[in-house]
């Protein structure tokens, strides 16, 4: 009987599963095929190739897949080349705390995709994918103007504290907070716009509100405190760099393709404001879907004039830039090669560089399926994020390795020991 294993069955969703099929005939070819549906009833698929081997085995450890979404020997490409059946369509999950993603696992014979035509799989199983370890609690911050969710891990003792940052999406996202708190971080994802009762469209960035929120996450009990990290992304990179220069409270700071400097709205700290860099909508481009690209509108002033550039040397913490050398949405590579020489010129090795060939602009935790394109609220266009499939499933898988080490390395203390 053909059966499909696989090791965890239930896991958080940044952690492997190893998958095998057994009780094949020797030296069969099999499709596995992957589905998930989101909280929207959207329903993303993957599929891939396999011979089995004498034993009538197939291991994904092991066995490369000859066709499909993907080719070669990645155990857990079903998941990142999963693709949705609604083109702009990205995979994103809300309600961390009481439902996993169910990934349905199958394999059949091969055959054409005919329509209304459906194969009966030979061994079919469901994966759970969680968002939240066990024990992790959700804290919804509603206090004062701040709007969020704090995500505090189990067990006794401090964590380091950390907020998180996405970009022009909006609204409150939980997900990569929650993984966090589920690694060891208390984590509050921060919402800043387009959510409750705060602005629908950015106007401004009052970097005030950005310092109560780490002040808030300093005050609770389970801070280890005296600094806090941000790992941001987009414009919350942009924020997150704004932050990591104004705040002492700042320490550690993650920027996933980001600018550094002041994209279109002022940022605005007590009696300071700081203007936004001129761009050139003109030299928007657009994809062969019609997908718009942005990475050259700042290519006359913020690519190549340092009046633009934030001070990026008055931070006191440390950076850890992130890139994706085929993001289509910012030039976040110059930008962030920028950085690292206006640091170095000013004499400070505070920073360093992880630089992804491949990888696009939406960078997320480990086996997060690509999103090549997809739509915002505030525009009318699709915008193409960029990345190609492989290559951009391994920069998030060894990104979010580096990301919680950095994290650790600068926000917990290293203890001496005492003769």
């Amino acid at each position: 009987m053909v059966q499909i294993i696989a090791t965890p069955l239930s896991a958080l969703a940044d952690e492997p599963v190893r998958i095998r099929a057994t009780g094949l005939i020797p030296f069969q070819t099999v499709c596995f095929q992957a589905s998930v549906k989101d909280e929207k009833e959207d329903v993303f698929r993957s599929q891939a190739f396999f011979r089995a081997n004498e034993a009538g085995e197939v291991d994904l450890e092991r066995d490369p897949s000859l066709g499909g979404d993907y080719t070669g020997i990645h155990p857990m490409g079903l998941f990142w080349s999963l693709k949705p059946e609604n083109p702009l369509t990205r995979l994103l999950k809300k309600d961390v705390m009481n439902s996993p993603f169910q990934i349905q696992l199958k394999v059949s014979e091969p055959q054409l995709p005919l329509k209304n035509v459906h194969s009966v799989p030979k061994a079919s199983l469901t994966l759970e994918r969680w968002y939240v370890a066990p024990g992790v609690t959700r804290i919804l911050i509603k206090e004062g103007r701040l709007r969020g969710a704090l995500f505090v891990p189990p067990g006794e003792g401090k964590f380091p504290g950390v907020i998180d940052l996405f970009g022009g999406i909006g609204g409150l996202i939980e997900f990569r907070a929650s993984l966090l708190a589920s690694h060891g971080f208390v984590t509050l994802a921060l919402a800043y716009h387009s959510y409750d009762d705060l602005p629908f469209v950015l106007e401004k960035v009052d970097l005030e509100y950005f310092e109560e929120a780490a002040n808030l996450l300093l005050r609770h009990p389970k801070v280890l405190g005296p600094g806090i990290g941000i790992v941001s992304i987009c414009r919350g990179a942009e924020i997150g760099l704004s932050l990591a220069i104004h705040l002492k409270q700042v320490t550690a700071t993650v920027l996933i393709n980001g600018p550094n400097f002041i994209i279109d709205v002022p940022h605005i700290y007590r009696d300071k404001i700081i203007k936004p860099t001129p761009f050139s909508l003109h030299l928007q481009s657009n994809d062969v879907f019609g997908f718009a690209e942005f990475y050259r509108v700042y290519a006359e002033t913020g690519c190549k004039d340092s009046r633009y550039f934030l001070p990026i040397e008055k931070a006191q913490g440390h950076f850890l830039f992130i890139v994706g050398e085929d993001d289509k949405n910012i030039n976040s590579k110059l930008h962030a090669e920028q950085a690292k020489e206006q640091l170095r010129r000013h004499g400070k090795n505070n920073w360093t560089l992880l630089s992804y060939p491949g990888a696009g602009h939406l960078i997320e935790p480990p086996y997060t399926p690509l999103c090549r394109a997809s739509k915002l609220s505030s525009l009318t266009t699709a915008i193409h994020w960029g990345g190609e499939v492989i290559p951009h499933a391994a920069a998030q898988e060894h990104s979010w390795q580096e990301i919680q080490k950095f994290l650790r390395k600068h926000l917990v203390p290293v203890k001496t020991s005492q003769l």
